[in-house]
C-alpha cells in the first residue's frame, strides 16, 4: 500500500516480518560472538532508535546501550557534513563496542565518528547496520553485522525519515518514482 510522507509517495520495500527476521539473525550472531563478554552498544540517533530497541531485545548476554546523535542528511540527500548534536556519555576504554546504525549510505558519518571513537581505545569496535547502500558508499566502512544490502534508493520507515517524518511507519518503504 502506498504511503504519502510530506510531498513524496512511498511504496513497500521491506516488510515488518523480513525486518524482524533479519534482526533475530543479527542478535543470534552477536550473542554467539560476544559470549562471555559485556559489550556496549552505541546506537546512533535519530534513525536507529527502532532498530536498536528491537536488536537489544534479542541480546541475551550482559550488555549496555548508550546513544549518540550524529547527522548528515537534509531532505533526501546527504548534506556532506557530519554534525554531532549529543555526545557520548559512556566510557568506551577497554570495552567491546558495537555501533548500531540504521543505514550506511555514503559512509561519511561513520568515517568521521569511528576514528574519534578509536581514540578512546575500545578493546574492539564493530558496526551493526540494518541497511547498507553499497552503491552509494564513498567512504568504505566495514559492516560486521548487516540486515540488508539495498540499491541506492531513498527509503523511509522503521526509524528512517524524510525531513523528520515517516519514522513511525512499521516497515521500510521506498520512494515511488
Amino acid at each position: 500500500m502506498e504511503k504519502q510522507v510530506l510531498d513524496k509517495l512511498f511504496v513497500p520495500y521491506l516488510s515488518k516480518a523480513d525486518i524482524h527476521s533479519a534482526i533475530e539473525q543479527m542478535g543470534q550472531k552477536i550473542n554467539a560472538d560476544y559470549e562471555g563478554k559485556k559489550p556496549l552498544f552505541i546506537a546512533i540517533l535519530n534513525g536507529s532508535f527502532m532498530f536498536a530497541s528491537d536488536l537489544f531485545k534479542q541480546i541475551e548476554i550482559p550488555a549496555e546501550i548508550s546513544f549518540i546523535k550524529l547527522a548528515s542528511y537534509k531532505g533526501t540527500k546527504s548534506s556532506g557534513s557530519v554534525v554531532t548534536a549529543i555526545g557520548l556519555e559512556s566510557d568506551v576504554f577497554e570495552r567491546d563496542v558495537i555501533i548500531v546504525e540504521d543505514i550506511v549510505d555514503t559512509g561519511k558519518t561513520l568515517s568521521e565518528f569511528l576514528p574519534q571513537l578509536m581514540h578512546q581505545q575500545p578493546r574492539s569496535l564493530k558496526v551493526c547496520a540494518l541497511l547498507h547502500k553499497k552503491e552509494a558508499t564513498k567512504f568504505p566502512i566495514t559492516i560486521d553485522y548487516m540486515g540488508f544490502e539495498i540499491p541506492n534508493l531513498f527509503v523511509v520507515g522503521y526509524g528512517l525519515d524524510y525531513n523528520g517524518y515517516g519514522r513511525n511507519i512499521d516497515q521500510i518503504m521506498q520512494i515511488a518514482e
